[in-house]
């Protein structure tokens, strides 16, 4: 008997830390499966997908930079998928045909409410691409008290905050260079820790009681929570959380069962040392 087939998909992937999320998921619920990351090429992201799904595949999480393919991919979506227009998780069904849903926000919202609320806050994203598209909505069902997007391109910050307004009106965006308020929450939702560059930003933005936030995790801190931690942020959050939290809630997509997270959490920081 074959066991099923999944995988997380980016590029690069080889720091993604999701076989082993999911690995230790299987054995805490008594699952048979396995799980393995695939680097794609961007030109070549559907015709692999196809391939993984005819070869047995039962089910994708989707990383940078694919979130936006995988949406347009996706035969149907769920509501907060459709909402973000942004998929990080892909499901086989019965039928041949795959869904695709988005996980991101939920586990961003869960790590960070471990640390901070989130309602009434000034919220900074920074980022206006496929990652800050899913957390958005469990955000704003937070009820913050204002969100701000800034993108080094502008004109993306823009559209952004056009796709939600309907969802929240205290939305708005500001030029990278321009950006001077002082902020309660900052997330960062580019890929520029993974790339190991530093943001152009006002350090006015940052005091001690900013809770910093990069999507991005790693053995020592970020180079975005370093850069807080130097402009007096006194707490900072890597994305390893959300990781474990967002890959939980696909895992029961994918097998109906819900992992505990704690010992994976755990575990995963231990490997890093």
């Amino acid at each position: 008997m074959s066991i099923d087939q999944y995988a997380v998909v980016g590029h690069p992937i080889s720091h993604s830390k999701s076989p082993a999320i999911h690995t230790e998921f299987a054995h805490l619920t008594n699952q048979s499966l396995q799980y393995t990351a695939i680097d794609i090429e961007p030109e070549l992201f559907e015709q692999t997908i196809n391939e993984f799904f005819e070869n047995g595949g039962k089910g994708l999480n989707v990383t940078v930079p694919f979130k936006e393919k995988a949406f347009a991919y996706a035969h149907q979506l769920s509501d907060r998928a459709k909402t973000a227009q942004a998929v990080n998780t892909l499901i086989l069904n019965k039928d041949g045909t795959v869904t695709g849903d988005n996980t991101d926000g939920a586990g961003l919202v869960n790590d960070l409410l471990q640390s901070t609320q989130l309602k009434d806050k000034r919220i900074l994203i920074i980022g206006a691409g496929g990652a800050s598209k899913g957390v958005l909505l469990p955000i704003i069902e937070q009820v913050p008290q204002s969100i701000t997007i800034v993108n080094r391109t502008f004109s993306k910050a823009q559209s952004l905050v056009e796709q939600f307004l309907p969802y929240y009106k205290a939305i708005n965006a500001v030029e990278l260079e321009k950006i001077e308020d002082c902020f309660d929450v900052i997330i960062n939702a580019t890929s520029a820790s993974l790339q190991g560059q530093s943001l152009s930003i006002n350090p006015n933005i940052i005091n001690e009681n900013t809770v910093c936030y990069d999507m991005m995790y790693g053995k020592d801190d970020t180079v975005f929570n370093t850069w807080a931690k130097q402009q007096g942020a006194k707490k900072v959050i890597d994305g390893l959380g959300m990781l474990v939290g967002q890959a939980a809630f696909s895992f029961y997509l994918w097998r109906g069962v819900t992992p505990k997270t704690d010992s994976v959490m755990q575990q995963i920081r231990d490997s890093m040392k």
